[in-house]
């Protein structure tokens, strides 16, 4: 509904906010307004210059006519120059500024985008904040390079405009002026179809970004099911909005920019008419009805630019508004005014009656509580939707607890400095995550400090050093978008090599082993002493052969702790850990 927004012409609050953005660099600004200023007192100057050599030289017989012909097309050639260099000159510096701006501002929004916290990305779509830092960020450009500066230049080129017609001839002026009315009436018109299909084009784009995120990142599943047709019968309708709100636009162009025209005919046809009757009767002299008909078609030209710009403006108050909207959107997990220091020796990890729920009182967690000791492995089961994975979360202060407490080293993690507990920990995901790059820096993933030795130490630690070497380029073999030059178990281990290369304290592993083949499993499992010798470890898995070995197994079960032991302990209990035991044993049986 964001996208549906119209937006005033003009806001204040907003426009101190863009001017912002425009501040270092004020001096281009004000040598695009000094440019303007100029360009509109030589727009002013040519006519005048035709009126003085027709007057005064063409249609006299003074013995220097020529002489002074020469100095006034002397003057003119001085003008036109001068036009072009202040046009140029101004048309630089404000496409200049604005990428300039439009730069710093498309820094502070994926700034802002990486501080804000899981629970905002759960409620809004990517293809909704890419619109926010692409199309909103355009129209605001536009609005910089050829919005308000230009729209001063077109007030400051009628105002000189109408002075100097004044000065020259008032009956002319008020003929001029005359046709006004219509042309307000037409641009007001013009303005309310624009302004609504402008809203469609953004909304349209808005949903063609989402949409094509979604089904591109899902184009596996797409395919799988045949969907092809269906997304492309759906894609075909959005796109029609578009296409039909850009006609609509379009035809308003087409019929805004002819009445303009004619109206502007019309008058000077009323001009030439009227000077024409009036010639040797004490009415104009050839030169002013000549300076009048090129005054006229400098005079409505700014009306018409004027026109576009006003929809240029409501756009960018509108995209204004959603970007900042976005920017003043609090971050959820913020870093404390005073954070304590993270304690120097690995601590244990403690949930004390710690409730949580991602909305209203919908409890994913209720009354946890558990204490994990330094150099500890433990693992933790249960059901899907039982609250494993949200343990990892709050352990890394994704979110905060509604109740109760999270301490790592004995300190609350809402005391400490987010960076800093982060950093302390390595963590492998279900679904490992690679960027675009090579082998060598989705491990490093930028991190200062980590030398290739740790690199190579890494891959040897989890089993990855014999597909290296199998690479043409090693560790510089090239990574397409999302790791889709490799199979699933490749990028799960360079997921495992990641976390251990950063050497963490703490070390989580999230259902890591549950997407990968048999011989991808038992090279972790082989591995999985070593990486946890000297960490604090956390396992999350539904396969129980991978967590047999921890120190201690927890057994979660509707959002409540409800078992806690080793592997032999809890099989004894005959509790929620056998039954799981007993189903997957009876599931391999099955398979054998």
């Amino acid at each position: 509904m964001e996208e549906e927004v119209l937006g005033k012409a003009y806001d204040a609050r907003l426009m101190r906010r863009l001017l912002h953005y425009m501040r270092p660099y004020t001096r281009h600004v004000l040598g695009a307004l000094a440019c303007l200023i100029v360009y509109s007192l030589l727009q002013v100057c040519a006519p005048l210059l035709t009126r003085t050599a027709i007057d005064r030289y063409i249609t006299s017989s003074a013995p220097d006519a020529w002489v002074g012909l020469a100095r006034i097309s002397g003057l003119y050639l001085l003008v036109l120059i001068g036009t072009f260099i202040c046009d140029f000159s101004e048309t630089w510096l404000m496409q200049r500024t604005g990428q300039y701006a439009m730069f710093d501002l498309r820094r502070d929004l994926m700034a802002h985008l990486q501080k804000l916290d899981l629970a905002y990305y759960d409620h809004n779509p990517v293809g909704r904040l890419l619109t926010r830092v692409t199309t909103d960020v355009d129209a605001l450009n536009d609005m910089f390079t050829s919005g308000i500066v230009t729209i001063v230049g077109d007030v400051l080129t009628l105002s000189f405009i109408v002075i100097a017609m004044l000065r020259m001839n008032v009956a002319l002026t008020g003929m001029m002026l005359a046709v006004m009315p219509l042309v307000i009436l037409a641009t007001w018109l013009f303005r309310r179809v624009v302004s609504v299909n402008y809203r469609k084009i953004r909304l349209a784009v808005a949903r063609i970004n989402s949409y094509l995120q979604e089904h591109i990142v899902g184009i596996v599943v797409l395919q799988l099911f045949n969907r092809e047709r269906r997304s492309e019968a759906e894609f075909g309708d959005i796109n029609r909005q578009h296409l039909d709100a850009y006609k609509a636009t379009v035809t308003a162009y087409g019929w805004f920019y002819p009445v303009v025209e004619f109206l502007s005919y019309l008058s000077l046809a009323a001009i030439l008419t009227y000077g024409g009757f009036r010639a040797g009767k004490g009415g104009p002299s050839l030169g002013v009805l000549v300076a009048f008909l090129q005054f006229g078609l400098r005079f409505f030209r700014p009306i018409q630019d004027l026109s576009e710009k006003y929809n240029i403006l409501q756009g960018a108050m509108a995209a204004a508004e959603r970007v900042f909207r976005l920017l003043d959107t609090p971050a959820g997990i913020v870093t404390p005014l005073a954070p304590v220091p993270f304690p120097n020796t690995t601590g244990p990890i403690e949930f004390d009656h710690v409730w949580f729920a991602y909305s209203g009182d919908d409890w994913v967690l209720r009354d946890v509580s558990f204490r994990i000791e330094p150099n500890e492995t433990v693992a933790i089961v249960g059901h899907t939707g039982a609250g494993k994975t949200t343990i990892i979360s709050l352990v890394l202060r994704f979110y905060d607890v509604q109740r109760g407490a999270v301490r790592v080293g004995g300190i609350d993690v809402r005391q400490l400095d987010p960076v800093e507990l982060r950093r302390r920990f390595g963590v492998v995901l279900q679904d490992p995550h690679l960027f675009a790059g090579t082998i060598g820096e989705n491990i490093r993933l930028g991190t200062e400090g980590i030398e290739d030795e740790h690199i190579e130490a890494a891959a040897a630690q989890v089993n990855l050093t014999g597909f290296i070497r199998s690479l043409p380029d090693g560790f510089n073999q090239p990574v397409h978008e999302r790791g889709a030059s490799l199979s699933t178990g490749q990028k799960q281990l360079i997921g495992f090599a990641r976390a251990l290369a950063h050497r963490p304290r703490y070390l989580i592993l999230d259902e890591a082993t549950s997407s990968v083949d048999t011989d991808t499993e038992m090279r972790v499992r082989e591995a999985l002493g070593r990486m946890v010798e000297g960490r604090t470890a956390i396992i999350i898995a539904h396969r129980l052969s991978t967590i047999q070995r921890a120190d201690r197994i927890f057994v979660m079960h509707k959002a409540q702790l409800r078992e806690s032991g080793t592997h032999q302990e809890l099989l004894t209990e005959r509790g929620i850990y056998w039954r799981l035991y007993q189903l997957q044993y009876k599931d391999q049986e099955l398979v054998h």
